[in-house]
């Protein structure tokens, strides 16, 4: 699993703006490159399409959204009873909105997403 995290990590790194978008076809939300080479790899589309229904649903409440993906270390598991969070903010720690998930098989301890006009990315492609 380390050796996929690594891998994966290193290259999210060569995403750099986005030449082509992708299209959530219910919801109508665009994503980036870097994001399609992601779901692809870590078959994680569930992400793509969690991370957008709520950030659509608080667009109202900033139009830059952070979506934090972070899996729990086993104490905090057993506190928060759950295995990881996806954490919605402003962008200026103002968190808007959290979500648990009781079980993920996403390879990444930790993930950044952005959502900005209707659109999902990395940092790295903003």
């Amino acid at each position: 699993m380390k050796n996929i995290e690594n891998e994966i990590k290193q290259n999210l790194q060569h995403f750099h703006g986005s030449e082509m978008f992708f299209q959530i076809p219910l919801l109508q939300t665009r994503f980036t490159d870097g994001l399609k080479y992601l779901a692809n790899v870590a078959e994680c589309f569930w992400l793509i399409t969690d991370a957008s229904v709520i950030a659509k649903s608080l667009r109202d409440k900033s139009s830059f959204i952070t979506i934090d993906f972070k899996r729990l270390s086993e104490q905090e598991q057993v506190k928060k009873q759950c295995k990881a969070l996806l954490i919605y903010s402003d962008g200026n720690d103002n968190i808007l909105e959290t979500h648990k998930y009781r079980v993920t098989d996403f390879p990444l301890k930790e993930l950044r997403l952005f959502f900005v006009d209707n659109t999902l990315m990395l940092p790295s492609e903003y």
